[in-house]
């Protein structure tokens, strides 16, 4: 199993259901909230991202609630 890391911040409605979705299927990660860490603000611009939830493995990474993607990255 991928190590995932997720991307989120405070009211958004994708990031809890992208958290809810991961402990549902006891798929382990690890939670940043740009809220509460907002050094990882500049590190999703980066990326190009303007959007939470963003998910993270070592292959690839996407944005928003995508249970598809979240099964594949976690297999």
């Amino acid at each position: 199993m991928k190590n995932l890391t997720i991307y989120t911040k405070n009211g958004c409605i994708q990031c809890r259901m992208t958290e809810r979705f991961l402990k549902e299927h006891g798929i382990p990660y690890v939670e940043h909230n740009i809220d509460q860490e907002p050094e990882y603000i500049d590190y999703l611009k980066a990326k190009g991202y303007q959007a939470t939830p963003v998910v993270e493995t070592a292959d690839t990474s996407f944005f928003g609630f995508r249970p598809d993607q979240l099964r594949q990255s976690a297999s």
